[in-house]
């Protein structure tokens, strides 16, 4: 019995290698009837496949009034909503002595969670305003992401009065 499965066995294994060379050959030209693609003489050329690259997402940039500022962005929902209403022009309003807030004129989706923010974050509040900023506050909120400035850059940015924020 264990005769008989051993020689069904090698039959089996010795018809799938003939089979697999089988398919491996094109034939039975020689390398130097080959061409450069491989292919044998007279064969015509394999297709090349065409690679369609995917579109490259451009990162949103942020400007505070006429100064263009480096921000690090979140990867959440939140932004991607965001970055669907570009461009936006937003009129900030100074608050608290340490953040500027402004309407970017439509709820988009939220994830608010309890957080200390620090100088530099860019939140969502209430899914329809965006804040920056320039102090620190502990409430509610979505990460957008943060300005890669310092405390002092960002006072002289947001500290003195209302600024217009542009994203593009």
């Amino acid at each position: 019995m264990v005769r008989m499965r051993r020689t069904v066995l090698l039959l089996a294994l010795a018809v799938c290698l003939a089979l697999g060379l089988s398919c491996c050959s094109g034939g039975s030209a020689s390398a130097e009837d080959q061409d450069a693609t491989g292919s044998g003489a007279g064969a015509a050329p394999l297709p090349v496949p065409q690679v369609q690259e995917e579109p490259e997402e451009t990162e949103m940039k942020l400007w505070i009034g006429e100064t263009e500022v480096p921000v690090t962005w979140e990867e959440n929902d939140s932004v991607e909503a965001v970055r669907e209403l570009l461009p936006l022009t937003i009129q900030m309003s100074m608050y608290g002595g340490f953040e500027q807030v402004g309407p970017i004129g439509q709820s988009v989706t939220k994830n608010d969670r309890q957080t200390t923010t620090h100088p530099g974050d860019i939140v969502l509040y209430a899914g329809d305003q965006i804040v920056v900023f320039y102090g620190s506050n502990s409430w509610a909120y979505t990460r957008l992401g943060h300005i890669d400035l310092t405390s002092g850059e960002l006072t002289d940015l947001l500290g003195n009065e209302a600024v217009t924020l542009k994203l593009e």
